[in-house]
């Protein structure tokens, strides 16, 4: 007896340490989302939105309870979004593991999953252009053609289907999160948008999706991108902009496996270069590197 009454006790607290245990819904239907949304709100609930492409990871889980804390209906989108690919490869090689993101995802604070397809994302071509001027021409507009334009597609539809009050987005995708911020106001969407810090490995690496496709070995050497983001932070009491951009691409590429695509400092707001530290209050480093075949981003705010 006192065995059962010892199990059962265990089994009360494994429950009780998990909060969504049982309750976590997971819809591919539009309508049906609508309708679980539309029953929320009734209640006087705040929804908050959290737009992945899946392959969790600590990041992602982070963002939902950042959202938690200011809302009370999660929402967590996983649709890897064929129109912000511009390499065939890339969009073919992105890891898809939607069973693991969803039982990641049921020891969280997450109230429901989207997990649509892209029949029901696409029902017929989106021909929207939009234009974000000098924000999408740098960085990684200027070596992915088109990116911004798909992502600024699929976030504005699932802001539109979920009607959020609040979403949440990563820092590691700082120029990301401008272009968000820029296509909400542009399309005057009542939805407050919120950029969280950047959750890293034990390496420093930035969490990424795509570091599961990195070796050991190139786990170990991309560790190098976050020290010389550290050093550059260092170093930037001393040298120009122009001569830590060249620091920090040289330290980068010292590694063998590593190969830098861009290193810029910028103004942290419009995101065009600087030339000296005087002309910004808000000064962030940007980077994209390529690790074999795999592109990897990061960034860390200078000042």
């Amino acid at each position: 007896m006192r065995r059962l009454d010892s199990l059962a006790i265990k089994i009360i607290i494994c429950v009780a340490l998990q909060p969504n245990f049982g309750i976590m819904q997971v819809v591919k239907d539009i309508s049906e989302l609508k309708e679980q949304i539309r029953k929320q709100k009734l209640n006087g609930k705040t929804i908050g939105l959290v737009p992945t492409m899946g392959a969790l990871h600590e990041g992602h889980l982070s963002l939902v309870a950042e959202a938690k804390k200011q809302c009370d209906f999660i929402v967590v989108s996983i649709f890897v979004n064929p129109t912000q690919f511009n390499d065939p490869s890339d969009l073919e090689n992105y890891p898809r593991t939607l069973d693991a993101d969803i039982a990641k995802l049921e020891t969280t604070a997450c109230s429901l999953v989207f997990t649509p397809d892209v029949a029901t994302m696409y029902p017929e071509p989106d021909t929207r252009k939009f234009d974000f001027g000098s924000l999408e021409t740098v960085m990684e507009g200027a070596f992915r053609p088109g990116h911004f334009n798909g992502v600024a597609q699929i976030v504005s539809k699932l802001f539109m289907m979920v009607e959020p009050h609040k979403a949440y987005f990563g820092q590691k995708d700082f120029q990301q999160f401008a272009i968000i911020k820029a296509m909400t106001k542009q399309l005057e969407l009542p939805v407050e948008v919120s950029s969280c810090p950047i959750v890293r490995e034990k390496s420093g690496l930035a969490m990424s999706s795509r570091n599961q496709r990195l070796n050991s070995k190139q786990l170990e050497d991309s560790s190098t991108i976050y020290r010389s983001l550290l050093q550059a932070k260092e170093d930037s009491s001393s040298l120009s902009p122009k001569t830590l951009i060249e620091s920090t691409t040289n330290a980068i590429n010292k590694n063998e496996s590593l190969e830098v695509e861009y290193v810029e400092v910028s103004d942290a707001d419009s995101l065009q270069p600087i030339e000296n530290w005087e002309e910004s209050q808000n000064i962030v480093m940007c980077v994209a590197v390529y690790c074999g075949d795999i592109r990897l981003i990061d960034n860390i705010i200078l000042k």
